[in-house]
């Protein structure tokens, strides 16, 4: 299994905003933590609301990609039905060229009302929008020159886009938190999903995966060979369950006031309901390295994400640490010989093929890293 840790850049009024400046420059902290920690990969969100300051993600991934030199770059997730691909393609083939192929994008509809709102789009197109824009990006990746017309955008008549990534072909997830669309999406082109697992209970985003996994035999491939990610919603830890969740339980009851769309969507009723029912991972290592592994069996996931690290709280950085050291391998041992095994190029995690010179850069600048 492979794991990622991601920022949304929530910085909501109350004591503990702090000013856009310090919020960006904790998320690339946060970034840099990863990598030296041994995180496979680091994302973050794009959110347009007033209680977030990660609303240009290239920006930020690019940032990151020239202070780091091994850790996978993700999004999640682009916004793709607010956007426009060719610009979504320029962005981020920029960044996986300023990285050495390091982009990975989760693509979604977003989640909040007022993004749609502020780019002038209609909710109830939404998902005909993200349809057709990525079939336009699938296009644009794949072809030098693209000749394309659709509903909701100007046409391109002999088109190509500059730069080229530099990825022959880089890892496109869909993000699937409520709705078949994106799971039939996701099925139709091959592609890896990425279910949220944050918000709701296990059941339901189980529900998805298999279907997901029903449409990807339904276009003639084995369903066993379809790739899916997990999300969680935190993740704290401590030397016993006590402690952890003696630690982490204001920050749960805080959250909702926190976080502007947490309120409207969260389905738990307290504390121990979210423990139980849901992916707020936390207590000691065994009983964290159980719960990953109860949602590995359910989802069949092979990547999974653990939320934001805080660095700037001691104990909770101390929680991070401790998941490092100790469940992560846990995880890994007991997945062996199924979704725990192979290097990080045999999943889809970093599996965009690049030139053959780029590979041989890449694999000595990993030796070197691990010496």
């Amino acid at each position: 299994m492979r794991f990622l840790t991601l920022s949304l850049g929530f910085n909501a009024d109350g004591p503990q905003k702090v000013s856009s400046k310090a919020r960006l420059d904790g998320i690339v902290a946060q970034a840099l933590w990863a990598e030296d920690a041994g995180i496979d990969a680091f994302a973050v969100g794009e959110h347009h609301t007033p209680d977030t300051e990660v609303s240009s993600p290239p920006v930020l991934l690019a940032a990151i990609a020239a202070r780091t030199r091994r850790i996978r770059l993700f999004t999640a997730v682009t916004v793709l039905s607010v956007l426009d691909p060719v610009r979504v393609y320029e962005d981020y083939a920029t960044v996986d060229n300023l990285s050495d192929g390091r982009v990975e994008l989760i693509i979604g509809k977003g989640n909040t009302a007022l993004q749609q709102e502020v780019f002038g789009y209609h909710e109830d197109d939404q998902w005909d929008r993200i349809e057709e824009k990525y079939d336009l990006l699938r296009l644009l990746i794949d072809n030098e020159s693209v000749t394309w017309s659709g509903k909701y955008r100007p046409p391109l008549n002999d088109f190509s886009v500059r730069p080229r990534f530099l990825q022959q072909r880089p890892p496109i997830w869909h993000g699937s938190a409520t709705s078949t669309r994106s799971t039939e999406l996701a099925a139709r082109h091959g592609d890896p999903l990425f279910s949220a697992n944050v918000t709701g209970r296990l059941e339901q985003y189980r529900t998805l995966v298999e279907d997901h996994r029903r449409r990807w035999a339904d276009h003639g491939r084995d369903p066993s060979a379809a790739v899916v990610g997990a999300g969680s919603a935190a993740v704290h830890l401590a030397p016993t369950s006590q402690q952890a969740r003696a630690e982490f339980e204001p920050i749960f009851a805080e959250r909702p006031r926190r976080v502007f769309s947490f309120a409207q969507q969260s389905s738990f009723v307290d504390f121990a309901d979210a423990i139980a029912h849901g992916s707020w991972f936390v207590g000691s290592p065994a009983q964290v390295t159980e719960s990953i592994l109860r949602h590995q069996e359910v989802l069949g996931h092979s990547v999974q994400h653990i939320g934001e690290v805080d660095l700037v709280d001691p104990v909770r950085r101390a929680g991070a640490e401790l998941f490092v050291d100790q469940v992560i391998p846990q995880v890994r041992n007991r997945l062996s010989g199924s979704a725990g095994t192979g290097s990080l190029d045999d999943d889809i995690l970093g599996s965009g093929s690049v030139d053959e010179p780029h590979l041989v850069a890449t694999a000595a600048r990993r030796q070197e890293n691990d010496q």
